[in-house]
C-alpha cells in the first residue's frame, strides 16, 4: 500500500522594500515551503491560488499614501477571508504608530521589529503550524 504524502504548510513570503536578514532558511527548518513574492499584488494572486497556512510581511508605512496606511491593505483584506491563516509583519519601530492604525481595520497575528528576532519569530511560526 503506497500512501501519499502530505506537501508541507506553505508560507507566503512578501518582500518589498525592507532590508533584513534572508529568512527562508528560518522558515524551511521549521517545515515550511516557502513561496515568495516581491509585490503585493503578486501575492494577492498567490494567496487565491495556494492559500498559504502562513503569510510573513514587510510593512512600509509612507505618508503620502493618500486613502492607505500601508503597502499591506490589499493583502490583509484578501487574507480576512480565512481566519485559520496565520499574519505576521515586520516592520521598522519608526512606524509603529501607522501599524497600530492597520491593526484597527485588519486581523494581524503577530508584530515583529526590525531586525526580526529569529527566536521569537521562530516561536511563533511553531506555534502556528498545522
Amino acid at each position: 500500500m503506497t500512501g501519499v504524502s502530505a506537501q508541507p504548510p506553505l508560507l507566503l513570503s512578501v518582500i518589498e522594500l525592507l532590508g533584513h536578514a534572508n529568512l527562508r532558511p528560518l522558515y524551511e527548518a521549521l517545515g515550511y515551503r516557502v513561496a515568495t513574492e516581491f509585490a503585493v499584488r503578486k501575492a494577492i494572486s498567490l494567496l487565491r491560488r495556494e492559500r498559504p497556512a502562513v503569510i510573513v510581511a514587510d510593512f512600509y508605512f509612507q505618508p503620502d499614501f493618500r486613502d492607505r496606511v500601508s503597502n499591506l491593505e490589499s493583502l490583509l483584506a484578501a487574507a480576512q477571508a480565512w481566519p485559520d491563516m496565520r499574519v505576521a509583519v515586520l516592520y521598522e519601530t519608526a512606524h509603529e504608530h501607522a501599524l497600530d492604525r492597520l491593526r484597527q481595520r485588519f486581523r494581524i497575528d503577530a508584530a515583529f521589529t526590525l531586525p526580526v528576532s529569529e527566536e521569537r519569530l521562530a516561536a511563533a511560526l511553531t506555534d502556528w503550524r498545522p
